[in-house]
């Protein structure tokens, strides 16, 4: 990248983005997604430039004691050795000191050798005080004050960072979540100063709309930062802002989504479902006021998650699909036998990496169930586990069942650590024709393996509590069924019997105040009726299922497909 030359481009800020499998530079599945929507626009040759911190010490990495009791620590990672560090500095104010800030290029190539650079903003510098210079350290770590220094360091840091690189002329501001909210007080200070005014007013802000585009990720209120005023006084050093309520409209406290609502002119949620939920959560109790939420489906990016057999197997039979993931349709022409061949080879491999990691002792002709995401409470990973001896009697009735889990709790979660406790003791009292694992710290290449390896794919969050879940998209890609609760992107992609099946204990239109139960019924009676007979005793049936996962799956929810759809309501509309 030229660090002079003006850009017409997309600013994409994410406080997580998923670069490499070994870099610790994201969470989850948020910066997952950052990372595949960045590598979908290299490929589709978007002008666009990344902002995110550089998280020097990581998220964290997980341990795991025999009890199934979380441990954490630091994942450094020698940042020169991966990333350009670039020349220009860029100062901010925080609690009335002088931050210093640099910044370091990844780049991320496409298909067709485009490059799209990432920008890695970084206060580890012997110029700032102690404290400042762990800013850009934790991902997601530190307490409030600590969180609201980082937004400001992506916010108003991102956009001074990509001003001192030469970016003037950026068609628009997307805000990956609301932690780079703050990009628009910056956006609207800036303006007010090329009019030689002190202060922004109503002109600024609507100018500032048409510049900046906002996804929301999150149905769960805990998701959502928020910071008492006193906290944003003191740390911004300035109260000025309060006053214009059209873009601070909460009392007492700045919150970071409804900061980023008020200056985008373009809001999306990543689902049909999520986007009507969104909705419905964030219109404001002030009846004047009323926020339009569109929707853009979430994807994958399609040549980051095909494991090897897959990929090695549509390069034979579709080629061209990285280039037009649409073509991937033609996968029901791909002979039976070798979809089951390419499954048998990613399924060997993830047996073969459970084995190494534990003393399990699996098999590869053992139905294998996957379940892998962020041990939050509202995910239920252990709906599967309600009820120990239904599933010990569906496995001896039906066919033997091996349960692979796994995830992180945040470190201050401990409803989600509990979790992971409890599914770890129950995995002791399941019996030989019950096998479960917890594999610790799982991360990108983790879930690679996994989504591609084993023979369904699990999803039971409390409805509708799920935003999208990309994970079973990962494995519809590989030609793995997914056997969910319907909500997220598997509302949109659940065909029954077709591409996988629906776990749904409520009646259609009914509600019930504590649904897990029935959903977990519900579980039990797809798995012991449909699913395993399946499985062992119609293989013709089963593989057209795969078959159907793929082809009537992956060409819709990729990110090429989605990046497609910002470009066209977002970007350049």
């Amino acid at each position: 990248m030229n660090e002079t030359k003006p850009q017409q481009t997309i600013a994409y800020f994410s406080m997580e983005i998923a670069l490499e499998s070994k870099l610790p530079t994201y969470s989850g599945g948020l910066g997952i997604l950052a990372g595949d929507t960045i590598r979908s626009a290299a490929d589709l040759k978007l002008p666009m430039v990344a902002v995110s911190l550089v998280h020097r010490q990581g998220y964290f990495a997980q341990t795991l004691d025999a009890d199934g009791g979380q441990t954490e620590s630091p994942v450094v990672w020698d940042v020169a050795k991966s990333c350009r560090e670039l020349s220009p500095r860029i100062q901010i104010e925080i609690e009335g000191r002088s931050v210093h800030v640099r910044a370091w290029q990844y780049t991320v190539e496409g298909i067709g050798g485009h490059e799209v650079p990432v920008i890695l903003l970084d206060t580890g510098l012997p110029e700032n005080f102690d404290w400042d210079r762990t800013l850009t350290d934790h991902l997601y770590g530190g307490d409030s004050q600590y969180r609201l220094c980082q937004e400001i360091v992506l916010g108003i840091g991102g956009v001074r960072m990509l001003r001192a690189l030469g970016h003037h002329d950026v068609a628009r501001f997307h805000m990956n979540e609301g932690h780079a909210a703050l990009l628009g007080l910056e956006l609207l200070d800036e303006r007010a100063r090329w009019f030689q005014r002190e202060r922004f007013d109503h002109d600024d802000v609507e100018a500032i709309k048409k510049q900046c585009v906002f996804t929301t990720h999150t149905p769960v209120p805990a998701g959502h930062d928020k910071f008492p005023l006193d906290q944003v006084r003191s740390t911004l050093g300035r109260d000025d802002i309060f006053d214009i309520h059209e873009v601070f409209c909460c009392e007492n406290e700045l919150n970071m989504t409804y900061l980023a609502l008020n200056l985008s002119h373009y809001v999306n949620g990543v689902a049909k479902k999520h986007g009507e939920v969104s909705r419905e959560m964030l219109q404001p109790k002030d009846a004047s006021h009323h926020y339009q939420i569109d929707h853009i489906t979430n994807g994958v990016h399609l040549g980051t998650w095909a494991s090897p057999s897959f990929a090695d197997l549509f390069d034979r039979h579709i080629p061209g699909w990285r280039e037009d993931n649409a073509s991937l349709r033609a996968a029901l022409n791909i002979p039976e036998e070798a979809v089951w061949q390419a499954h048998q080879a990613a399924k060997a491999r993830a047996i073969k990496e459970v084995n190494r990691r534990t003393v399990a002792g699996f098999d590869l002709d053992t139905f294998t169930i996957g379940f892998a995401r962020r041990a939050a409470t509202y995910k239920r990973a252990e709906l599967l586990l309600t009820a120990p001896e239904k599933l010990k009697q569906i496995a001896s009735r039906v066919g033997p069942l091996q349960i692979i889990y796994g995830g992180k709790a945040h470190p201050k979660d401990e409803a989600g650590k509990q979790t992971i406790r409890k599914i770890v003791q129950t995995s002791e009292a399941l019996g030989p024709d019950v096998r479960l694992v917890y594999l610790e710290d799982y991360d990108w290449e983790l879930g690679a393996i996994l989504t591609a390896g084993v023979d369904v794919w699990l999803n039971t969050p409390m409805p509708p509590l799920e935003a999208s879940g990309t994970s079973g998209m990962k494995a519809a890609l590989n030609g793995v069924p997914n056997l969910s609760v319907l909500d997220g992107w598997w509302i949109e992609g659940c065909i029954e019997g077709v591409t996988g099946w629906a776990i749904d204990g409520l009646a259609k239109g009914k509600k019930s105040k504590n649904r897990t139960p029935l959903d977990a019924k519900s579980l039990y009676q797809k798995l012991e009726k449909v699913v395993l007979p399946t499985y062992y005793g119609q293989r013709d049936d089963w593989l057209r299922v795969m078959r159907h996962a793929i082809a009537l799956n992956a060409p819709h929810f990729n990110t090429q497909r989605m990046v497609q759809q910002y470009v066209v309501k977002a970007y350049f509309e």
